[in-house]
């Protein structure tokens, strides 16, 4: 049961992942009508800020799996037999 819980969470960050990183590509709704070097100043400070996304979002699913990783250690270890 755990391995599908486990499976099934790591598909989800996955598709988060990959969903957060497309919304980065292509020029962003507020840069519509900006020209040379306000137009490269608003894109690189949207690829920043989708950068900065995925990276949290990575971080929070290493920590979601160090915290799976524990709990199922402590499970095992409180039901094997003496």
């Amino acid at each position: 049961m755990f391995l599908w819980l486990f499976l099934a969470i790591q598909a989800l960050f996955l598709i988060w992942v990959i969903a957060g990183a497309a919304t980065g590509s292509g020029t962003p709704e507020d840069c519509q009508g900006l020209t040379g070097d306000e137009l490269d100043l608003c894109n690189d400070a949207s690829n920043v800020g989708t950068t900065i996304g995925v990276g949290l979002v990575i971080a929070l699913w290493a920590a979601v799996d160090v915290i799976l990783g524990f709990s199922y250690v402590v499970y095992r270890l409180a039901s094997r037999r003496a």
